[in-house]
């Protein structure tokens, strides 16, 4: 059993660690930016540490920083989160070698799936559908076009050590080719420092499906079914639900099977996710592997009664994973929406700023996970994430009749927040049908975000 554990993060997922500490008996210590002082995680962990200025490179990921603080506190494991240093493969070798349990898989680990060449490598030896596309790294313009060639327009050209949209460029015809791999390839060796770029089969209006997964050191892996991350905007997922209304009972064994063997084959030890593609035709491809706990692992928690976080802890402990009895079930419907504190009507614009007023909806089949409170000053600097609303219902139409009144009971006042466009998209035609895809937000945008 852990004694203690450092938080390397902030906002709402520090503050569902430590709701998981609390309730497993661990210790807590939060680490917080001169920005933080007053966030709700520095007021409910058992310790609390400043840790620097505002920028998260002074703060939230300075690792020498961190790995003082939690040696300093006595702190016996890590607890990275999401974001900052959760997918850090020498956040997570620097942890081990100086005997602190990392909250997830080893630094190899990371690093390997975190290198999608590699990962899509890993995944088709494995028997994992993955997209046709090149055998590895583009080594340079004229092995592109060939394999451009041979895999048929449109095609997709992807960093290979990219995230959050970067070093991506969408390929329709041969003439458009070198323009789009010199520009993606200085756009990834700028965000990145590491220019590498792999080619896949574009595929038109897919949907966005992700199951969740978790292993342990005795060798079990589970899958606990699919989320639907398709309601996206610049490739920043705003709404998740799980089960996909886009998934037969058929199409969801299969996608267990293929996600369980993927994380076999690689020997995955902790809570992460296979993302996949999901064609019109109901084919799937291997998309990549996240090594860390997702946002919107409420979602999986809702319809399978379980805590991925505390799971997550204590398969670092060297547990088995805890299953219940009569196995894992999948229990009526549930949907996340994610609250930013964006201006939808100006471009998604950040409105950080104190929040006036505030009052959190509840009610049956309700949570909300937030760190904001009446009086609390959004910061600048960084996600302009500030809650994820989380509703369950026995079907799907039940959970979106929750969510809407959640949503408008919902009171936030001094900020701009992203509540009237989640509104908008949950009395879409389209979505309240299930008819969506990666591009919904895309095609219906000026609807979405009129000023009404």
């Amino acid at each position: 059993m852990f004694k203690k554990i450092l938080i390397a993060n902030r906002g709402e997922i520090a503050l569902r660690i430590i709701r998981a500490c609390k309730e497993l008996g661990i210790k807590s210590v939060a680490v917080y930016s001169e920005a933080d002082a007053d966030s709700l995680h520095v007021r409910f962990a058992d310790e609390s540490v400043c840790i620097g200025p505002p920028p998260s490179y002074l703060s939230y990921m300075n690792i020498p920083q961190l790995i003082a603080v939690a040696e300093v506190t006595n702190s016996d494991a890590i607890h990275p989160g999401y974001g900052f240093l959760a997918e850090n493969a020498h956040f997570a070798e620097i942890c081990h070698s100086c005997n602190i349990h990392f909250i997830g898989p080893t630094a190899e680990m990371i690093s390997k799936m975190g290198d999608k060449a590699y990962a899509k490598k890993a995944m088709k030896s494995a028997g994992v559908p993955t997209i046709p596309g090149s055998n590895g790294i583009l080594a340079d313009l004229e092995i592109t076009r060939k394999v451009a060639q041979e895999i048929g327009f449109p095609v997709i050209l992807k960093a290979t050590a990219g995230g959050g949209g970067r070093g991506i460029r969408i390929v329709r015809a041969p003439t458009e080719l070198e323009n789009a791999f010199r520009t993606a390839q200085a756009e990834a060796g700028a965000a990145f420092k590491n220019p590498d770029l792999y080619m896949e089969k574009y595929i038109e209006n897919p949907r966005h499906i992700e199951v969740q997964l978790l292993g342990d050191e005795h060798g079990n892996i589970i899958a606990l079914g699919e989320r639907d991350c398709s309601v996206q905007r610049k490739l920043q997922k705003l709404i998740e639900e799980s089960p996909s209304p886009a998934v037969t009972p058929e199409m969801r064994e299969k996608l267990m099977e293929m996600a369980i063997k993927g994380a076999q084959y690689v020997n995955y030890k902790s809570a992460g996710t296979i993302e996949f593609l999901l064609d019109t035709d109901g084919s799937f491809y291997f998309m990549e592997m996240n090594t860390r706990i997702q946002v919107e692992h409420p979602v999986t928690e809702s319809v399978f009664g379980i805590d991925l976080v505390k799971e997550q802890i204590k398969i670092a402990m060297g547990e088995k994973i805890s299953i219940p009895n009569n196995g894992f079930k999948l229990r009526g419907h549930a949907i996340e929406c994610r609250i930013n504190a964006e201006d939808p009507n100006f471009g998604f614009r950040p409105s950080p700023g104190e929040i006036k007023v505030l009052h959190v909806p509840g009610g049956p089949g309700a949570r909300t996970d937030t760190h904001i409170y009446a009086q609390y000053r959004i910061p600048p600097y960084y996600d302009s994430l500030i809650a994820k609303v989380i509703t369950h219902g026995n079907t799907r139409q039940e959970a979106l009749g929750r969510m809407e009144r959640v949503l408008d009971e919902f009171v936030i006042e001094g900020i701009k927040t992203t509540i009237p466009f989640h509104l908008k998209v949950l009395k879409h035609d389209k979505f309240r049908a299930g008819d969506y895809n990666v591009k919904f937000v895309e095609q219906n945008f000026a609807q979405l975000t009129e000023n009404k």
